[in-house]
């Protein structure tokens, strides 16, 4: 299998996980770094993710930190990290799936797949070699 279809499969199970802030475990609950955290390593990702940051006022630079090691990509095949914009100031990320993408919603409050078009823009992507 693949670094990406285990990263995608690795964000479906964690479907129905509870959102929480800087939630970085299944047990206690996954914000959307915790996720794309879970699911980058089991791709085979050794990076480290993010931490300090708030819910809304994202900062690019951090991100742009947080995945070097991964290749820029067009954001299409499973497993690929996306970074979406859903408002201003905000920043997303979310696992590329086949149906569409998961990630944590904290409106719904807990970790869901989205199926179907990028409800969001999407300014930034990436993949795992392998």
């Amino acid at each position: 299998m693949s670094a990406g279809k285990r990263a995608a499969a690795a964000a479906l199970g964690a479907l129905g996980v509870r959102f929480r802030l800087h939630g970085r475990d299944v047990a206690s609950g996954l914000d959307c770094v915790g996720l794309a955290a879970l699911a980058m390593r089991a791709g085979g990702y050794a990076g480290e993710a993010p931490s300090g940051y708030r819910l809304r006022g994202g900062d690019l630079a951090r991100v742009a930190a947080a995945v070097e090691g991964l290749v820029a990509a067009d954001g299409s095949a499973p497993g690929d990290l996306l970074l979406f914009r859903p408002g201003p100031g905000q920043l997303h990320l979310a696992v590329r799936t086949a149906r569409g993408f998961v990630h944590a919603d904290a409106g719904l409050g807990r970790v869901v797949e989205r199926p179907g078009a990028d409800p969001w823009p999407l300014i930034g992507a990436w993949r795992l070699e392998g």
